[in-house]
Order: structure tokens, then C-alpha cells, then sequence
């Protein structure tokens, strides 16, 4: 079978690296052979594979990067609607769906010759459902919030592929975090950031402006070879309770990944592959525990200014099934230390941007105090993720053009430039020997905090174009080696 595995814009490397971990594990290499394909030299979104229908279940419960594995269905040449309906109608839906559970069809495209992508989706739309009629006598329900089923189809200039999504919700939502919207910082974009800075568990990390702690949560999942899906696998049982604030629909063992509502997945054969899996990633969560017992032997600690988000951090962890309470103080970023004997490490943060900054007390300090989900404040992070369906595009661009207006007037502030200019030295005096690595949509960070970056690497968060800049800060020479 054919996959695309689609993840955020800029982590195709680390995408690429993660999807040879997920397939050289002893219980994916039992489901058949992998094929990975090469590693991209420019954004593609996502990275293609072959591998056996299983590894669908392998890739949905253990990629922390991914945003959602898409099963290849068709591809085929088209310049017109009727084509687009043809090839549809032609696929055996009724092996993969019922016509009791419902649909919901997305289309992207690039280049693509057709002047209403509405119309497209219709066309497509219209072939499943005839085709399940025909064959059933029924006909799916459209469900364009909380679907059962998703289809994806995405246009070249020239082509076609039609997928089945096997993620439903996106892979980002973990389950475990307590928050009234989408984050601003999703946890496969820290979890991707986090492999760029080659940080490895038992190593120190530290985060002085840490919010709800996604960068300290999945770093500290990754050291104890949690799975990112875990909790949607039901591995806990009941020992899981998501928030009621969570996402909605609730990403829970109840609503599962999307391959679970597909016949093929539901066939004994694969019900036992699927249960073989979990019980492998059980036992390496057991061998974990026992390497780091506490919270303290994991080295992972932060900081944030915000009393309200250190206890919603405080919440998340636990939910996220980690040791202990995590390491973390209310406290002034101006203020943070490096942890106890830690002479290095790697500090990793997501600063405010687009917005004041409260230096004191209340509200501030931290870029997880914000809502801005795509929805609202423009595309997307790629062009597989975006729904044409509703044909909000000009909306869209809009709003992203007016948040970047927004953005750039509020870095100006001279009180944020300030932090910025104190932040910066508190680097030099504090933390010397340490790579700190900085993600922002403020391409001027460096100059503002007056240190030179060794690495600037373009990302996306959601519609931000961002940074992530490396920033390598030399040990203080000692006062005996200077006499």
C-alpha cells in the first residue's frame, strides 16, 4: 500500500528519520516490508512510503511528527470535474465504509486547472455516494464537523490521488492537554522542533518560558517511549482521563484513529496485529520506567511567569501518564537558573510574538496563553491540510494579512524590546555552555537579543512563518585562566 504521511511545513528531515525508527522496530518489521521514500530537498508537506496495510496502525500510534497518514487509494491523470467523478465512482468504497457511517471529503490543490474546487469536492462527494447506493441501496450522511470516515483527494496540474485518512482527528491532539481551543504550539511541531535540536533524553532541558508545557511533555514522553497516541489507542484503560476542556470531539480511546473505522482494520487478523502493537510499546514503556524511575532522573524542567498555565502544565503532565509533578516554578524568565549541576544542556523555548508582553506578574510570558487555531487566524501549515470545502480561501488570506499586520506593529513595543535586550544578556551570565534554541516569527530576534544565531531554520506555525533559531552560548572563561 501506498501512504503520505503529512506533518507540518519544514520538518520533512526529521519526519524522514522518524518514519525509519517507526519502520526498523522489531513489531513494524513483523507487519511486512517498508519503503521509504527519498528524503525531500525542498517542503512537500509530508513524506510518501509503501509499506503493508498494518503499518497504518504502526504509523498513527507511534509518529509524534506526523499531522496525519493518508492511505493512497487511486491516482490517475484528469482535466476535467467528469474525470474527477469517474475515478471515484470506479473505487469499491462499500470494502472500506458502510453506508450508516458518515463521510466527509476534502480537496486540495496545486496548480490545478479547474476554476471551483467546491465544485471538485461535490463531484467527488457525489461519486462515493453513488457508488455506495448502488451497491447498498443507501447512502451515507455528510458530516463535515465530527465524520466517520474522510476522504482526501488532492490536484496537480495534470493528476489525481485519492486518499483514505486513517488519523480522523489530527495526530497533534494527544488527548492529554487542558485547553478551550487549539494550541498555538502543536505538539507534533514541538516534537519535530525537539529532534532538530538533537536533544536526547537524559540530557538536560530546560524551558524558562514553558506555558502548558508542550515542549517539556513530549520531550518527556520520548525519553519514556510513550507513544503519542497512547491515550486515543487506549492503552491506559481508564487510567487516562482527558479533559473535558481538551478538543473537541475529545481524542479518546473512544473516538480512536480513523483506521478503526474502516473495515479492513477490523478483520481478526489485523485486530491482533493492532493489539501486538500496543502490547510492544507496553513493554518498552515498562523497560523506560524502570531507567528513569522520577521525574528528577529525566532532567526536564521549566519556568513560566503565569501562575494559571504552571498549574494547567501541572495538569497536563499528569494526564500525559509522566512521573511525579513536573519540574517547574513560577518565575520570571529574567530570573530562571540553570538546574541543579547542570553545567549544559539544551534550552529550548517559544517566546511571546504578535503580542505585549506582561513582564510582571498576571497574564504573559508564555506563547501557549494564546487560542489562535488555523481556523481563525488563517491557512493552514501545508497544502494537504487545507480545506477548500468551505471556500473560505480569500478569508483566510485575509486574516493571515492582518494578523501579520498585527504582528509587526506589536514587536515594536518598546517593553517586549526591553525583555527582549535583558533576556538576551541573562543568556550570557546564566547559561553559559548551553544551545538555546528559539522558535519566533520575529526574524529580528537575534539583533533584539544582541546574540548572533549559529542556525536559522524555517518553520511554520500553523499560519506563522517562523524561525527556529540556534543560538550557542560560550562558557565563561573562569577568573584564574584570565590573570
Amino acid at each position: 500500500m501506498r501512504f503520505f504521511v503529512v506533518c507540518p511545513g519544514g520538518l520533512e528531515v526529521p519526519l524522514a528519520q522518524e518514519l525509519a525508527e517507526i519502520a526498523a522496530r522489531p513489531d513494524s518489521k513483523a507487519l511486512g516490508a517498508w519503503v521509504i521514500d527519498p528524503t525531500p530537498t525542498s517542503p512537500t508537506g509530508g513524506i510518501g512510503l509503501a509499506a503493508p496495510i498494518s503499518g497504518a496502525m504502526a504509523l498513527n500510534l507511534h509518529s509524534r511528527i506526523a499531522s496525519r497518514v493518508l492511505l493512497q487509494m487511486a491516482q490517475a491523470p484528469y482535466r476535467q470535474e467528469e474525470d474527477l467523478y469517474k475515478l471515484a465512482s470506479g473505487l469499491a468504497w462499500e470494502d472500506w465504509f458502510t453506508s450508516k457511517q458518515t463521510l466527509r471529503v476534502d480537496v486540495t490543490a496545486h496548480r490545478s486547472p479547474l476554476k471551483s474546487l467546491n465544485f471538485a469536492t461535490l463531484k467527488i462527494k457525489d461519486a462515493i455516494v453513488d457508488r455506495l447506493r448502488d451497491v447498498t441501496g443507501d447512502r451515507p450522511s455528510i458530516d463535515t464537523a465530527f465524520p466517520d470516515v474522510r476522504v482526501q483527494a488532492h490536484l496537480t496540474a495534470t493528476q489525481i490521488t485519492v486518499y483514505l485518512d486513517t488519523s480522523g482527528e489530527a495526530l497533534f491532539k494527544r488527548g492529554w492537554r487542558d485547553e478551550k481551543g487549539d494550541a498555538p504550539l502543536k505538539e507534533n511541531l514541538a516534537a519535530g522542533i525537539l529532534s532538530i535540536t538533537a536533544w536526547k533524553p537524559g540530557q538536560s532541558l530546560f524551558d524558562p518560558m514553558c506555558g502548558s508545557g508542550t515542549f517539556l511533555i513530549e520531550a518527556a514522553q520520548t525519553a519514556l517511549s510513550i507513544p503519542p497516541g497512547a491515550i486515543r489507542a487506549g492503552m491506559y484503560g481508564d487510567d487516562a482521563k482527558p479533559s473535558r476542556l481538551a478538543y473537541r470531539p475529545l481524542v479518546t480511546s473512544a473516538n480512536g484513529f480513523g483506521f478503526q473505522r474502516l473495515k479492513p482494520f477490523n478483520e481478526a487478523a489485523e485486530q491482533k496485529r493492532w493489539s501486538n502493537l500496543k502490547e510492544a510499546a507496553l513493554a518498552q514503556m515498562l523497560d523506560k520506567r524502570q531507567q528513569y524511575p522520577n521525574v528528577d532522573s529525566l532532567k526536564i524542567s521549566g519556568g513560566d511567569i503565569n501562575e494559571k498555565l504552571v498549574s494547567m502544565f501541572r495538569g497536563n503532565w499528569q494526564r500525559a501518564q509522566l512521573p511525579d509533578q513536573p519540574l517547574v516554578r513560577q518565575v520570571d524568565a529574567l530570573a530562571s537558573k540553570p538546574p541543579t549541576n547542570a553545567q549544559e544542556g539544551v534550552m529550548l523555548l517559544n517566546p511571546p510574538y504578535g503580542e505585549r508582553l506582561v513582564i510582571k506578574g498576571g497574564r504573559g510570558g508564555s506563547a501557549q496563553d494564546r487560542d489562535s487555531s488555523d481556523a481563525e487566524y488563517g491557512e493552514p501549515e501545508n497544502r494537504f491540510e487545507m480545506n477548500l470545502e468551505t471556500g473560505r480561501q480569500s478569508a483566510k488570506r485575509s486574516s493571515r494579512e492582518s494578523l501579520k499586520k498585527l504582528q509587526a506593529q506589536e514587536e515594536q513595543d518598546p517593553k517586549f524590546v526591553e525583555f527582549l535586550r535583558q533576556f538576551g544578556q541573562h543568556l550570557k551570565d546564566a547559561f553559559g555552555g548551553w544551545n538555546v534554541f528559539v522558535l519566533t516569527a520575529d526574524m529580528a530576534l537575534p539583533g533584539q537579543l544582541r546574540i548572533k544565531e549559529s542556525k536559522r531554520t524555517p518553520l511554520f506555525n500553523g499560519p506563522l512563518e517562523c524561525r527556529l533559531f540556534k543560538f550557542e552560548m560560550h562558557s565563561k572563561r573562569s577568573s584564574s585562566s584570565e590573570d
